[in-house]
C-alpha cells in the first residue's frame, strides 16, 4: 500500500488531468469569540453610504451579466 503522501499526490495528478486544481484557503474561526468580536468590530466600522454605493453597482454591473437569474 502507498503512503498518504503518495496517495495525495496521486490524487492531485488525476484531478490535473481533468482540469482541476486544488486551492486551500485559511479563514478566520467565527467559532472563536475573539474573532467573532473582531469582525462586530469591523462591520461596526462601515460606511452606511459606501456599503449601499457599492450594493447599488454590484446590481447594476450584474445586470450586464448575460445569464437570466429568475429562469433558474
Amino acid at each position: 500500500m502507498t503512503n498518504p503522501a503518495q496517495r495525495m499526490k496521486a490524487m492531485r495528478d488525476r484531478r490535473r488531468l481533468q482540469g482541476l486544481r486544488e486551492v486551500r484557503l485559511s479563514l478566520p474561526d467565527a467559532r472563536i469569540r475573539a474573532v467573532r468580536q473582531r469582525i462586530a468590530a469591523q462591520v461596526a466600522r462601515l460606511d452606511a453610504a459606501d456599503e449601499q454605493s457599492a450594493l447599488t453597482w454590484i446590481e447594476a454591473v450584474g445586470e450586464f451579466d448575460g445569464d437570466d437569474h429568475e429562469a433558474r
